[in-house]
């Protein structure tokens, strides 16, 4: 069955494999991210600013595990161990949020949960990037951020359905979530392999800094990153206009079904058209969507607004991931995209405090113009970090 896909897909078994096991795991996730603030607030000492601390503790640890375990992988020539030891983690923290019983607890669950996830998302990555011919890039990783959002879409379904039709008590639906988790790891175990790399593993860990090819990358998408803020300010924004909350859940996985959509097609267009062309339309898209968002007034506008957004991510992130692969030498793979990860990670909890600041004293349109206004800056300095007309296009 699996190779059947593939063959459809026309896309290496492991690709597909990879696209799977991620499916699974957010499905696994999903099942509780959107029901985590609601059960911190039932904690002693939960709230706003609890929910913040646990989440930017956690995202911090796994954008600096990326790094290590990305340059780690390069050493040892071994991409799959992370990989598995990644959502084997990830899985294990799953029955201890059922059993949290204060924020404490759920902060070191977090942080468990993201250990995981730092530790195999860059070599995952890397063997995704190692697994195809340079021309399959695009479409590898587009087909992996797609079977992502399609399980951050049926997660939150499924979770809901047993919200509804089993069960009404929120950790016993946390315990039932570990069973997509742990199909992930089967699935992983069985039909995910590696193929040996010819390198030899070298004497000892080094972490090599960002060079100028790498810092022509990390550059511009820091300067993107920094307006670019948290998905939650557009429902925010968009629960402002609309009369009821349940246009909120519609949004957000609508939002998803967009991105999961557009990450196909961006794929293909990655390999068609080069990787920098479709950044470049990728970031001009949110550009542009973050500017009309700054003038939108009705629920008629504010609606299709916030579902053409998730294209712009669904165009630029397997894109951004291909010239990765492109521009990084065959040894360094793992490491030039740990620095990637680390370069979203760092500058992600910026972005959304700088777009709230601005959002509490000027109003939403000056957050939404300025968030524009970085995203055309991030294009003009990918422009100018790609001196040659043939590599800009075609890079």
């Amino acid at each position: 069955m699996l190779g059947e896909l593939a063959r459809r897909m026309k896309l290496p078994r492991e690709v597909v494999a990879l696209g799977v096991v991620s499916f699974l795991s957010d499905i696994s996730s999903d099942m509780i991210m959107p029901f985590l603030p609601a059960f911190v607030a039932t904690l002693s000492g939960g709230g706003a600013l609890a929910l913040g601390l646990i989440e930017g503790l956690a995202d911090m640890l796994s954008s600096l595990l990326k790094l290590v375990s990305g340059a780690w992988a390069d050493r040892i020539t071994r991409y799959r161990p992370f990989v598995f030891a990644g959502y084997t983690l990830s899985l294990a923290s799953k029955p201890f949020v059922a059993l949290a019983g204060s924020v404490g607890d759920v902060v070191l669950v977090r942080c468990l949960d993201r250990t995981g996830k730092g530790v195999r998302t860059s070599p995952r990555d890397a063997m995704l990037a190692a697994a195809v011919e340079e021309g399959q890039r695009g479409s590898a990783f587009g087909f992996h951020r797609a079977m992502d959002h399609a399980g951050a879409v049926l997660g939150p379904l499924l979770a809901l359905l047993l919200l509804l039709w089993f069960t009404d008590d929120l950790r016993t639906m946390f315990w039932l979530s570990a069973i997509p988790g742990l199909l992930a790891i089967v699935f992983l175990f069985v039909a995910v392999k590696e193929q040996p790399r010819s390198a030899a593993p070298a004497k000892r860990w080094t972490l090599r800094r960002p060079d100028g090819a790498l810092l022509r990358l990390i550059g511009p998408l820091a300067l993107f990153t920094l307006g670019n803020a948290s998905d939650l300010f557009l429902l925010l924004f968009a629960s402002q206009l609309l009369d009821s909350l349940y246009w909120m859940p519609i949004l957000w996985l609508g939002l998803h079904v967009m991105r999961m959509l557009s990450s196909l097609l961006g794929g293909r267009w990655t390999d068609r058209h080069g990787p920098v062309r479709v950044i470049v339309t990728g970031w001009l898209w949110y550009a542009g969507i973050y500017a009309l968002m700054a003038f939108a007034d009705t629920p008629l506008l504010v609606i299709p607004l916030v579902l053409l957004y998730g294209v712009s991510h669904g165009l630029s992130e397997a894109a951004e991931k291909a010239w990765v692969a492109g521009m990084a030498p065959a040894d360094q793979a793992g490491t030039w995209f740990g620095w990637f990860h680390l370069t979203v990670g760092l500058f992600t909890l910026p972005a959304s405090l700088l777009f709230g600041a601005l959002w509490d004293a000027h109003g939403s349109r000056t957050a939404f113009l300025t968030g524009a206004a970085l995203g055309l800056a991030a294009v003009a300095l990918l422009l100018a970090c790609t001196p040659r007309r043939r590599d800009r296009l075609r890079a």
